[in-house]
C-alpha cells in the first residue's frame, strides 16, 4: 500500500519534472514472475521504472541505505523497505549471494524484480557488458526477462547532479525473453553468458546506445586512473 501511495500519490511531483513516456507496457505480464532488466544511466532510473510499470517492482539497494543510525537511518530504512527495495552488500561473496537468494524468493512468489545488468551506472552514457546474475535467476526460476531501455535520464541528471532538470524521459519495455526453468546442475556457464549477451543486445537495440564489451566497473577504474594521471601531469608542469 505504501509503495502505491508513493508511486501514484506522490509520484505526480516527479511526473511533472520527468514527464515519463512509457512504451511497451503490454510486454510486462499481468500476473506471475518477471524480471525487468534495464540499462542504467542516472539515479532517477529507479524512479522512472516504478512510475511507468503497471506492477510493483522490487529492486536491490546498497546495504548502506539500511544501516544508518538515529532517526535519519531509521527513516531511510523505512522508506526503501516501503517502496520495495531490499539490501545488497556490494563487497561480494556470500553477502551478495544472499541478495540474489532474496531476488529468487521474490520471483518464486510471482512478483516482479527489477535490476540493471551493468551493475552500476554507465560512466559515459554507453551500454556496457552485462553481468550474468540475471540470466542465472531467470534459468533457475523460469522467469521471463523484459529487456528495458531508459532514454533521456542522463540528460536530466548528469553524474554528480542531485536534483534533476525538467524534461522528458522514455521507458521502453521490450518483448519478453522467455526462459525455460532448469535444474541448477543443468545450467552451464556458456548458456548463462549467451542469455546475458542476448539480453544486452536487445537493450542496445531499444536504447540506441553504443555498446562496449567491457564491464562498466572496469571502465570507471580506467577513467579514474586517466583523470589521476592527468592531474599528476598538470602538477608536474605547474612545478
Amino acid at each position: 500500500m505504501l509503495y502505491w501511495f508513493f508511486v501514484k500519490g506522490l509520484g505526480w511531483i516527479a511526473r511533472r519534472r520527468f514527464n515519463p513516456i512509457a512504451i511497451g507496457t503490454d510486454n510486462i505480464p499481468q500476473t506471475g514472475a518477471a524480471i525487468i532488466a534495464a540499462n542504467h544511466l542516472a539515479v532517477i532510473d529507479d524512479a522512472v521504472i516504478p512510475m511507468t510499470s503497471p506492477r510493483m517492482v522490487h529492486f536491490m539497494g546498497k546495504s548502506d541505505y539500511f544501516t544508518g543510525k538515529g532517526f535519519k537511518g531509521w527513516f531511510k530504512k523505512w522508506w526503501f523497505t516501503s517502496v520495495g527495495v531490499f539490501p545488497v552488500d556490494r563487497s561480494g561473496g556470500d553477502k551478495a549471494t544472499g541478495a540474489m537468494e532474496t531476488a529468487k524468493e521474490i520471483l518464486e512468489s510471482g512478483k516482479v524484480f527489477g535490476i540493471h545488468p551493468e551493475g552500476t551506472r554507465s560512466p559515459d552514457g554507453r551500454l556496457y557488458r552485462g553481468h550474468t546474475g540475471i540470466a542465472r535467476l531467470a534459468l533457475e526460476t523460469g522467469s521471463p526477462i523484459i529487456p528495458t531501455a531508459l532514454i533521456g535520464t542522463r540528460e536530466l541528471q548528469k553524474p554528480g547532479q542531485v536534483i534533476p532538470q525538467k524534461g522528458s524521459v522514455t521507458c521502453v519495455y521490450g518483448e519478453p525473453i522467455n526462459v525455460e526453468k532448469k535444474d541448477i546442475t543443468d545450467i552451464t556457464r556458456e548458456e548463462i553468458r549467451e542469455l546475458t549477451d542476448e539480453l544486452m543486445k536487445r537493450i542496445q537495440m531499444l536504447s540506441g546506445q553504443e555498446y562496449v564489451d567491457m564491464y562498466a566497473q572496469e571502465a570507471k577504474k580506467l577513467l579514474a586512473q586517466k583523470e589521476s594521471d592527468n592531474e599528476g601531469g598538470a602538477t608536474v608542469e605547474n612545478n
